[in-house]
């Protein structure tokens, strides 16, 4: 997964556990430089942005910084469409997969980072908590209205993230020539929805089907080919080492999973012994299809 964490995550902690074994690098691939998401669950838009960056310099193309905030509002309109269409039967926060991404770019265009960065005059960092409160507070209020609702409720949710993430441009100034969200997504990022693929590995599903991964940040229902886990997994190291570069959407709820010590672990049982508590060397379950899903069933 290209990274872009918050600042701090892990940052130093891995050195109070050192490790003699060193690191190994296989391959490579081209990557644009780490980017903070603040204070905000918007690690799937920050990551995926960096693979659409990585693709572009992968076909040869010049380095691109693609504004994460422009497609982070997006997702949040869709999200809050979402959430009044089901009737406030739906989850409405900052998460999000990997193919929103996708999907946004794909609908709305995307702009590069001077365009628009979603940090108003005087902010150093991103922080979407109070404003996703607003919004959900002005989402419940819309469902308590009488129905029909007026068609015009969305605009005040635009108001709300322009208040807080400033307005985003129509069109744009970028190498000189003036282009809408449509139009650089299209020309200068060369982007097309069709280049990219979404794969898992669950035994819930039949394999070499596409399914609806059953989690709460998929609101927009994506679907993911299932495929055998050794062929998961083939799939990826083919990929990387023809020069491609992978979005990984992960479950970071699992014991091993340690972000303040800059380390991910599988270890046995999904639990930390209580005698030796978190050590990097530790026993490691052997990942299996069964153990997997255990773990994914026992969220």
């Amino acid at each position: 997964m290209p990274g872009r964490y918050k600042p701090g995550d892990g940052a130093g902690a891995a050195s109070e556990y050192p490790v003699s074994d060193p690191v190994n690098i296989v391959k490579s691939n081209k990557a644009t430089a780490v980017k903070s998401q603040g204070n905000t669950g918007t690690c799937w838009c920050f990551s995926t942005t960096s693979m659409v960056e990585s693709e572009c310099l992968r076909k040869g193309a010049d380095q691109a910084d693609i504004s994460e905030m422009y497609t982070v509002r997006n997702i949040y309109r869709e999200k809050a469409e979402n959430y009044v269409l089901r009737q406030g039967y739906a989850r409405f926060d900052e998460g999000g997969l990997a193919h929103d991404v996708i999907r946004s770019i794909a609908r709305y265009g995307a702009m590069p980072e001077s365009a628009y960065s979603g940090l108003k005059e005087g902010q150093r960092g991103h922080n979407h908590g109070r404003m996703v409160a607003e919004l959900k507070v002005y989402l419940d209020s819309v469902l308590k209205l009488k129905k029909p609702l007026p068609s015009n409720w969305e605009a005040h949710v635009e108001e709300i993230m322009d208040e807080s993430l400033g307005k985003a441009p129509a069109n744009f100034e970028f190498a000189g020539k003036t282009y809408t969200p449509q139009t650089y997504a299209k020309e200068v990022l060369k982007f097309a929805e069709s280049d990219y693929v979404n794969l898992t590995s669950f035994t819930h599903h039949p394999f070499y089907q596409s399914f609806v991964v059953e989690v709460p940040d998929n609101f927009s229902n994506g679907a993911y080919y299932n495929l055998p886990l050794n062929e998961f997994i083939s799939a990826v190291k083919q990929s990387v080492n023809k020069g491609y570069t992978v979005t990984w959407d992960a479950d970071v709820s699992n014991k091993g999973f340690r972000i303040q010590d800059g380390y991910a672990l599988s270890p046995l049982g999904d639990s930390i012994p209580a005698a030796t508590g978190f050590k990097p060397g530790m026993v490691e379950v052997q990942a299996t299809p069964a153990y997997r899903q255990q773990l994914f069933d026992a969220r």
